[in-house]
């Protein structure tokens, strides 16, 4: 087999039609949206009918040389439980589906559907996260693995520690590298530290450092800054998909890291997709050659 690539934190829906804080999010036409009452260029805009599906990922995956994905939610795309467990059940081995639950009774459908994992936007929620504990309590007995993005909050990473610490079989993902661009971010990347099952994902960083731009330098630096406090094996690739590709391609969410100097190759391999095969259980991952663009 080739390289291996996983991409920890991606999104995916049929259609976006909710509310959140009172303002209006709603898929339209030529990949754009609605989001918080402002129009804005959600997808690439070659997705003219708004429906970011599996099938669509699945090419850009298989273009990359990307093996699996993991599929994260967002309360600014709605619920996508039901769509979710379609994909989950249709494509086994390329994608670790997780669902959206708000209760230990949504917790347990969410299981019983087949879904492997729970993602909370933690950066939207205005109540403590241990009033999701009992939540929690039932992820871990069921052995589901846990998806949390915090805000640049120090008050909500010392809650997710008092989490970590209770629930300490759980299996977490702390989602958006910790925020790197914020004065919180050596406290979140420091969470993998309170348990032996803490991976830091780098969902949405190009994001983040989309002003500096292709080939993120800071970020680079981020990433060898997080490896030195919790060590490479605690970190995991995420490109944040669909929305990070409105600016880039698919590929080169991953390959300012492949062409950096800064990592060894060793250190590449573990973060670009060995941690994360390790940690969410990827197994018959398709062997996918490099194919040459026409321009080359």
């Amino acid at each position: 087999m080739g390289k291996l690539i996983i991409d920890a934190h991606s999104h995916l829906w049929l259609r976006q039609d909710t509310v959140v804080d009172g303002k209006r999010i709603l898929s339209l036409k030529n990949g754009r949206s609605i989001f918080m009452d402002e129009e804005v260029q959600m997808l690439p805009p070659f997705i003219i009918d708004g429906k970011n599906t599996a099938e669509v990922f699945l090419s850009n995956m298989n273009y990359a040389q990307v093996g699996a994905a993991v599929v994260v939610q967002e309360v600014i795309d709605g619920c996508q439980n039901e769509y979710l467990t379609q994909v989950q059940h249709q494509y086994p081995d390329r994608f670790f589906c997780m669902g959206m639950a708000w209760n230990l009774d949504e917790a347990q459908a969410v299981a019983a559907a087949g879904l492997r994992g729970i993602a909370f936007p933690g950066h939207r929620m205005h109540e403590p996260l241990q009033t999701l504990m009992p939540v929690f309590k039932f992820m871990e007995e069921k052995g589901m693995i846990l998806s949390m993005c915090l805000a640049d909050d120090e008050a909500q990473a010392a809650q997710m520690a008092e989490v970590i610490q209770e629930c300490p079989k759980l299996k977490v993902a702390i989602g958006h590298f910790g925020m790197p661009t914020t004065p919180s971010f050596r406290s979140q990347v420091m969470l993998a530290r309170q348990g032996d099952n803490v991976m830091i994902e780098s969902g949405g960083i190009t994001w983040l450092y989309n002003p500096e731009f292709y080939p993120y330098p800071t970020a680079v630096r981020r990433i060898r800054e997080a490896a030195e406090w919790v060590g490479m094996e605690r970190l995991m690739w995420g490109s944040d998909y669909p929305r990070t590709i409105t600016a880039i391609t698919y590929r080169m969410s991953y390959d300012f890291v492949e062409k950096s100097s800064e990592l060894t190759d060793d250190e590449k391999k573990i973060f670009l997709g060995g941690n994360a095969m390790r940690f969410y259980g990827f197994q018959n991952l398709p062997e996918l050659p490099y194919i040459k663009n026409m321009s080359e």
